[in-house]
């Protein structure tokens, strides 16, 4: 391998551009590929012409809804960017994106600053330990206010935040920005659509403003390099690569966000942005050894970012083309993938060939005879590779950690208006399930409906106008339904014991189970557990898996509605079997005889969905809402100011008091209030409500 400062990987930068829905992120990434020569010409969201917003419903809504890949170079770096969307319906692309990148760059409106959508895509960046700056947008709007969104930076999501720039004058007199690095006022020239720039001296109004705002920045990054510390205490100027070097340092470590502004839209300080992309955030090599396991014996293994080493990959979507069919985008850890190759399927045990390999750019395509290690790609041929899949050349057996998705909450009846477009539902369903993580598709067992899933009405919308449009099938959905869990309540112990001829042999198994609740504060990462504490002379190990596989299933399948039961943990504490007719099938059946009598014991409960709401409202309007969430059953978390005419309310609501919100928030504040939902948990339902739904779905009242 070369050494370091030849290697080609540091010249590598894989980003991801993120934020609250209408922030500017889509437009900020048409700004880059032009500025790096991959465009001719700009395209708008509002005109339709976006190259990353490619589907028909992402250019007539004017939002992003898939995630885009996209590569272009600058200065001698090749920046490899997803620009994922900022809806919380498509909270999956974010996560699945994040999962595979390096950095990112978190995009902030410069009036409406931190907006709810910003704080969980944050959060999700902090799950992944993912690198990152801050770009502050929309400099020129009316009402734009550079310090004001630093301090709500500061308060919601993290102190470590300082500007490396600040804006020359605001709203309509926002004419350009001050660097603090190089002290030198920086103009974009609007003839060639900012693609000129004039780097001039301070104005002699904004001196004092910027020598105070480099003094703040060189105190906060001087703790991240010695050199840089010694020239300050000295009181001597320090050099723009020493104050390059500190800032990187700060980043890699999570210690410090630059903070830079600009307006996408009107073209000004996106060059700086990418500068700021190739000088601070992490290269493949930066990240280091990635993290997995062994999933034998579930020891840590480290993969070098290395192309010379063994290939290990991982797969983080999955994208139905018209023209070539199954798209797979791969992110490649370690060793080297190539067109022709094999691999092997660390999740599943197959070995499958790559028969195209493609770098993707929005939805046009490169060919490309191989992925290097720090490389994203898309590959063609595989059938049974799915998200979250860990690949490799099958020299290593590793595993990397799983990507985290959220459960669907609304769900409606969906069926083709003629039966001959049947099997093309069917086919057109199974396609989406295989491209969206967060869609599902199940049979209601007393109706017999099809139901889909989704984590809100627009991802539904979104779904139906897909099957109608790329794949030709018209259809009939219901109306919005919750979809509802079950728990149980009580401890309890139960047994079954399974003894019958089957086909002329004998079977035989016997099983005691304890079941318990597990309270909601241990559900973070797991929702239901099991533990084996039999003696293995009652029941042999080879018994132990075939058992914990059954009592997980039977769980799919609760008492009171047919729902998934969550929130247990099942432990097998004795049983016996007969060397002669006990089998794996015996233990099977009378594991799930057994977990369906003790869910029937355990006080079954139903539990809804609850969604974090947050209404940002005129102050005239907020008295009138809050008591409308009252009404909802809702539990107000959080009241603050959001900026000098507007507050912001948080509260817990339940998704089944919230259909149709969006007019009814409307005629709360004459229009003038918006509001967003995310799925926030699920929770016990009040004895009323529970009742109401058994007698929905069931027909009778318990």
């Amino acid at each position: 391998m070369k050494s370091d400062a030849d290697n080609p990987l540091l010249k590598i930068r894989n980003i991801g551009i993120m934020a609250h829905i209408d922030a500017g992120k889509t437009t900020t990434t048409e700004r880059i590929l032009f500025y790096t020569g991959f465009l001719h010409k700009m395209g708008e969201v509002h005109d339709g012409n976006a190259f990353t917003d490619w589907m028909e419903q992402e250019r007539e809504r004017g939002i992003t809804i898939t995630s885009a890949t996209v590569s272009c170079p600058w200065k001698d770096h090749q920046i490899n960017i997803i620009d994922t969307p900022g809806h919380v319906d498509f909270t999956a692309e974010v996560e699945r994106s994040l999962r595979v990148l390096d950095g990112a760059v978190g995009v902030f409106c410069a009036v409406g600053g931190v907006e709810p959508q910003s704080e969980t895509v944050w959060h999700q960046a902090n799950r992944y330990c993912v690198p990152r700056i801050a770009y502050i947008n929309k400099m020129d709007r009316t009402g734009a206010d550079y310090e004001r969104v630093i301090q709500m930076i500061h308060e919601r999501l993290t102190p470590k935040a300082c500007a490396i720039n600040i804006p020359i004058g605001r709203e309509d007199c926002f004419e350009g920005v001050i660097d603090l690095i190089s002290m030198q006022a920086w103009y974009f020239d609007p003839l060639t659509q900012g693609s000129e720039t004039r780097h001039m001296d301070i104005p002699e109004y904004m001196l004092d403003e910027a020598l105070i705002s480099r003094e703040h920045m060189l105190e906060t990054i001087s703790q991240y390099d010695d050199e840089l510390l010694m020239l300050v205490l000295d009181g001597h100027e320090v050099p723009e690569d020493i104050i390059r070097r500190a800032i990187r340092k700060g980043t890699l470590e999570h210690g410090f966000i630059p903070v830079l502004c600009g307006s996408s839209l009107k073209n000004k300080g996106l060059q700086l942005l990418l500068d700021a992309v190739v000088d601070f955030l992490p290269s493949p090599l930066d990240i280091g050894a990635t993290h997995a396991v062994n999933p034998s014996t579930g020891e840590p293994v480290y993969l070098p970012a290395d192309p010379a080493a063994p290939f290990v990959g991982m797969a983080f979507k999955v994208q139905i083309d018209k023209y070539v069919g199954r798209l797979i985008y791969v992110r490649v850890y370690s060793g080297t993938l190539k067109k022709g190759a094999t691999f092997l399927n660390i999740s599943n045990g197959k070995r499958e060939r790559v028969a195209r390999i493609l770098q993707m750019m929005s939805n046009k395509k490169n060919d490309k005879d191989n992925l290097h290690a720090g490389d994203i790609g898309a590959i063609v041929g595989p059938k049974f590779l799915v998200t979250g899949d860990t690949i490799t050349d099958g020299t290593m057996d590793v595993a990397l950690s799983k990507m985290h998705f959220p459960d669907s909450v609304i769900s409606i009846a969906i069926e083709p208006k003629t039966k001959a477009d049947q099997d093309n539902l069917n086919g057109a369903l199974e396609r989406l399930q295989e491209e969206d993580p967060t869609f599902r598709v199940h049979i209601d067992k007393d109706t017999g409906q099809t139901l889909i899933s989704g984590m809100g009405e627009l991802h539904l919308d979104i779904i139906v106008d897909r099957i109608k449009r790329e794949f030709g099938v018209s259809a009939n959905v219901g109306t919005p339904q919750v979809s509802y869990k079950e728990s149980i309540t009580l401890m309890v112990q139960t047994s079954e014991v399974f003894q019958r001829e089957l086909n002329g042999k004998g079977n035989y198994a016997s099983v005691t189970f304890r079941l318990s609740p597990i309270p909601l504060k241990d559900t973070t990462d797991v929702k239901n557990t099991f533990k084996c504490s039999v003696d293995p002379s009652k029941i042999p190990q080879e018994y132990w898996k075939p058992i914990e596989e059954a009592a997980l299933a039977a769980l799919a399948d609760g008492p009171l509605i047919s729902a998934n039961v969550e929130r247990v943990a099942i432990e097998l504490v004795d049983g016996d079997f007969n060397p002669v007719d006990s089998n794996e099938l015996a233990f099977r059946i009378a594991t799930s005889m057994a977990i369906g009598k003790g869910l029937r014991m355990a006080k079954p409960v139903i539990m809804e969905p609850i969604m974090l709401l947050t209404v940002i409202s005129p102050d005239d309007f907020v008295g009138d809402i809050i008591s409308d969430i009252n009404a909802k059953r809702g539990k107000i978390e959080v009241m603050r100011r959001h900026n000098e005419f507007q507050q912001e309310v948080v509260a817990d609501v339940p998704l089944s008091e919230l259909f149709g919100y969006s007019t009814r928030i409307r005629s709360l504040s004459q229009g003038r209030a918006i509001y967003t939902l995310e799925f926030k948990k699920f929770e016990i339902a009040p004895a009323q409500v529970q009742t109401e739904v058994l007698r929905r779905i069931r027909g009778y009242a318990d």
